[in-house]
């Protein structure tokens, strides 16, 4: 276990020694070692005091809230910030790089195209019935990488062709999935449809989980390349999981296609499609399986970043330093 998740109404969460205690009323129905926690999440009403949470800061365990019926974060709580403010002087330098910015835009929209490419092209082996709506968006995504090949393309080219990308391929996702869920294509805020529904609450735990791994490596999650900086979104965790998107994208495929999750998994209130308890348990059995090579590579990808910025504001402050004392 890496993560816990907290989804029960009227669940107690105490600190106990190194552990977590699980109570229902006043009987204790489980503990949890610290050391096997990477993160938690929680859903509806748990509580807790202070004690648990600077526990789980101190042993570096993120914490994230779900709001309780729509699965939508409301905060993210993380322990203390990587030491090396060094990391984040380049990283806000580059913000301002203009031909790094889009070079690096090129590279993560260029790199989620492909793997649209290929999660389709599995589709169509598995649903040959499909093949108009499936060829044609995959011969649209193919122009879109050619746009995309194009030397110094800036990213509102790139936000373009990757907007115009996005609506082909939702259009060919659609084909892959029963009529009767009613997906015709990405909506959010809230989702429409039981497909939709999980889409949006398996991006917010990816991106989740990129907020970790720009934590742990020293960046700032708030100063992204693609996505803009703006005021209270992480956008280089948006920038990171782009991506990675069509990965989630073929799990919610597998758990349909696989019956894992039925309609009557879901309720519709108010417009929005709301994932329920049964369903949410084996939604997130399901994520945490799958999740864990996605995680690494966030942390890889993360590092690899952090190594670079490190080795830019060294030399910066190098330069720094011998004109200073000239």
């Amino acid at each position: 276990m890496t993560t816990l998740v907290l989804d029960r109404s009227n669940l107690e969460v105490r600190a106990d020694g190194a552990a977590l205690a699980l109570y229902e009323g006043e009987e204790r129905s489980g503990t949890v070692p610290l050391k096997l926690l990477e993160r938690v999440v929680i859903q509806g009403n748990v509580r807790l005091d202070t004690g648990v949470l600077t526990k789980l800061a101190e042993a570096g365990i993120a914490i994230l809230l779900l709001s309780k019926r729509q699965t939508r974060r409301v905060a993210i709580i993380l322990g203390t910030a990587h030491n090396d403010a060094a990391i984040r002087l380049a990283q806000g330098r580059r913000v301002f790089d203009t031909a790094w910015c889009d070079a690096w835009a090129r590279r993560q929209v260029i790199a989620k195209t492909r793997a649209q490419i290929r999660l389709l092209m599995d589709g169509l082996a598995a649903r040959p019935d499909q093949r108009k709506p499936l060829t044609d968006a995959i011969a649209r995504l193919h122009q879109a990488l050619e746009g995309l090949a194009q030397e110094g393309i800036g990213s509102a080219s790139i936000r373009g062709i990757e907007g115009a990308a996005a609506r082909s391929y939702f259009q060919g996702l659609a084909a892959l999935f029963p009529p009767a869920l009613g997906f015709n294509g990405r909506n959010r805020r809230p989702p429409r449809d039981p497909v939709n529904a999980c889409l949006s609450l398996g991006y917010t735990l990816l991106h989740f989980d990129a907020v970790r791994a720009c934590h742990m490596a020293g960046l700032d999650p708030l100063l992204g390349f693609y996505h803009r900086p703006s005021f209270g979104r992480e956008s280089l965790a948006s920038d990171l999981i782009e991506p990675l998107r069509p990965h989630w994208d073929r799990e919610v495929w597998s758990l349909f296609r696989g019956h894992v999750l039925r309609q009557d998994h879901f309720t519709q209130d108010k417009g929005a499609c709301l994932l329920g308890k049964a369903g949410r348990a084996a939604f997130y059995r399901d994520h945490e399986f799958q999740a864990p090579p996605l995680r690494r590579l966030l942390l890889r990808q993360c590092r690899i970043l952090a190594r670079h910025l490190k080795a830019e504001s060294e030399s910066l402050l190098a330069q720094d330093e011998e004109e200073e004392f000239a």
